[in-house]
């Protein structure tokens, strides 16, 4: 069902049930690797099948909570729009809920219920002007184990993108507001977290940015396309990984979400080598399970010094016009 890697220092542990499109397949759960006893603590980083339908996808997502917090993971990842895909503009904006609205409510009882961290990846906030101009952010919370919000990433990069030979065409930027800037990495029960969305994950600018702010894990929450899935995701991933020394965790949609629109999956846990420890592969919804050891971070930036090396800001900017 899931590629199994198993990495020095972040293991694969385990692999989920399958949930349905609308309901959830009860007793099909299928774990390939057992918890360790190891006492680094354990992150789940999960896939799922949003729909249009929001009831559905908050069962299916409270399944995978449950199910993680019963293998041992203090926090747990959720993919770019857990809440729902509309298959239309104007669905996408109907639906939409402000941060104090049910969906984060419900969530953050169920991280209080549950005693467990939650990254919420690409949830669809209304606007602050949202009586006036009807656009959205698409938001990445951070919600503690007491039910806390604890910071909320607005996505900076929007996703306007004109593949017609790929079969790819979307405007983000026709709805939703762009974030005015990055927050500072959250700390957290597996280390300090920094917060991106799927297509910020193009962007070394942001990553290096959280890195310098004292970020041990990268997160990228997605949904990304077949397309442009198949071609740059893992590189990407890895690229991101080797260039800070960081954890890369990034929850992912896969699968069918309506007629219009199809995710890539392959959710992928990334060591600070740039090796991929865990993969929930392109089939259907689940998780890995995986062990963070920080040491792994340190004894990569020690070993090999990169950001040490770095040249100051204005030397990048600079270019000799003297040939040799």
């Amino acid at each position: 069902m899931f590629r199994c890697n198993l990495g020095s220092s972040v293991k694969y542990l385990a692999s989920l049930s399958a949930l349905g499109r609308h309901h959830i397949l009860q007793n099909s759960r299928c774990f390939l690797c057992r918890m360790s006893t190891s006492p680094n603590p354990v992150a789940a980083v999960c896939q799922v099948t949003a729909t249009p339908d929001k009831e559905a996808n908050f069962t299916g997502c409270k399944q995978l909570l449950e199910e993680a917090r019963q293998r041992g993971a203090c926090m747990v990842f959720l993919p770019e729009g857990f809440d729902y895909i509309g298959s239309s503009r104007e669905e996408t904006l109907s639906m939409s809920e402000p941060l104090g609205g049910d969906i984060i409510s419900r969530y953050t009882q169920l991280a209080r219920k549950l005693d467990v961290w939650l990254s919420l990846g690409g949830f669809h906030e209304r606007g602050h002007d949202w009586e006036n101009d009807r656009r959205i952010y698409n938001s990445h919370v951070i919600i503690n184990n007491k039910g806390d919000i604890l910071s909320v990433y607005r996505k900076s990069h929007l996703f306007d993108v004109e593949l017609p030979e790929k079969g790819v065409s979307l405007k983000e930027s026709a709805f939703t507001i762009p974030g005015p800037s990055l927050v500072p990495p959250v700390q957290t029960p597996i280390g300090k977290v920094g917060l991106g969305i799927c297509y910020d994950l193009r962007f070394p600018e942001l990553s290096l940015a959280l890195q310098r702010h004292g970020a041990d894990i990268l997160t990228y929450p997605s949904a990304f396309t077949v397309a442009t899935g198949a071609a740059h995701w893992e590189v990407l991933l890895r690229a991101r990984a080797i260039e800070t020394q960081c954890f890369v965790l990034a929850a992912a949609q896969v699968g069918r979400h309506h007629e219009k629109r199809s995710s890539y999956g392959h959710a992928l846990a990334v060591d600070p080598w740039g090796e991929v420890v865990g993969d929930c592969g392109r089939e259907k919804p689940g998780m890995v399970l995986v062990e963070v050891n920080l040491d792994k971070v340190s004894r990569t930036r020690k070993n090999m010094p990169v950001q040490q090396h770095r040249r100051d800001t204005a030397f990048y900017h600079s270019m000799s016009q003297t040939c040799l």
